[in-house]
């Protein structure tokens, strides 16, 4: 007989209200997975909440301007939904850095009759901070008592040459495209803007900056435009040296170039947070106009478009029918 399969779709997640900022910033500085501080792993809890409470106001502030909160849990139930319904299979959500935990969505698909899991990543290209991280913590607490045994284990830990996700997101562009006025959208600069990684990450062999180049190239193929392009990273904080150009390094540079017209891309983010809600359409677009852009768009993340939904559905599909 066949064992009931569940979904565990892994996500960031974010606090819920600003009262949860400082304590979301500790579980996130505390994963040595995403900031590995020089100090060890002993000491590196005790830093977490020191660097919370000295980045929680202007944090809370910037969530203060999205809705005093993060909508990623809203938009990531949205997901889940519309892929439990293409799947007729439960999907529970598992948030690495904040509710509901990876225990908690556990229980949930226990307590729905799953024996077999299938993991599935909602970030695209694989890093050692985010999938990687999440799988980890996976593997964590499956070794509790409560949990040892219990599952059958496979998943999904990247999609980014997918042709239905390349597709969905060229789709996405498109539509972008077609709102600028007729006589410039050949002009029209397309910024490709995924989030960063420290530069220590790539050389150590994580694959996210190659794997998110061939997703650049799969949606300009599908675009077939002759627009002006490139890809930048944003979120780049803290003293280290991170992958580039910065996102916002380069509207400055088009700025100076006299580029007025530029989409960005949010490509390696499929739902909206605070890396596009407030990054890209608040903080960035003020960078543009100040560098002299006068149109400054952002194509729409992926969410729940039928075609993306589609394609997570077949590869969880592909992955029950070919594991053993």
């Amino acid at each position: 007989m066949t064992a009931r399969y569940g979904v565990l779709l892994f996500n960031l997640g974010g606090p819920d209200t600003l009262d949860d900022v400082e304590p979301f910033l500790v579980n996130l500085f505390s994963d040595r997975d995403m900031v590995e501080l020089h100090l060890g792993a002993l000491f590196q809890p005790v830093f977490a909440r020191l660097i919370a409470r000295a980045r929680g106001a202007s944090v809370r502030r910037n969530y203060s301007l999205i809705g005093g909160g993060s909508p990623q849990l809203r938009f990531t139930r949205a997901q889940a939904a519309a892929l439990s319904e293409r799947l007729g299979a439960p999907v529970a959500i598992a948030m690495r850095y904040w509710r509901p935990r990876t225990e908690d969505a556990l229980g949930e698909l226990a307590a729905q009759g799953v024996e077999r899991i299938v993991t599935l990543t909602l970030y695209p290209h694989f890093s050692r901070a985010t999938t990687g991280s999440s799988l980890r913590e996976l593997g964590k607490v499956l070794e509790r008592p409560e949990w040892k045994g219990r599952f059958q284990v496979s998943g999904i830990d990247r999609y980014p040459e997918e042709p239905g996700y390349l597709t969905a997101v060229a789709t996405t562009v498109k539509e972008a495209l077609a709102g600028f006025p007729e006589e410039a959208r050949d002009r029209v600069f397309l910024l490709f803007s995924a989030h960063g990684l420290p530069q220590r990450f790539i050389d150590s062999g994580d694959p996210y900056v190659r794997e998110t180049e061939a997703t650049v190239r799969g949606v300009l193929a599908r675009l077939a435009v002759g627009n002006r392009h490139t890809l930048a990273y944003q979120s780049r904080t803290g003293p280290v040296k991170w992958i580039g150009p910065g996102t916002e390094e380069v509207l400055r540079d088009l700025g100076r170039e006299g580029v007025r017209e530029v989409l960005v891309v949010p490509v390696s983010f499929v739902s909206d947070h605070i890396e596009t809600l407030y990054e890209l359409d608040l903080l960035f677009a003020d960078e543009a106009r100040r560098a002299g852009i006068s149109d400054y768009r952002r194509s729409p993340v992926l969410g729940t478009h039928p075609l993306f939904v589609d394609t997570l559905a077949s590869l969880v599909r592909r992955q029950v029918e070919e594991a053993p």
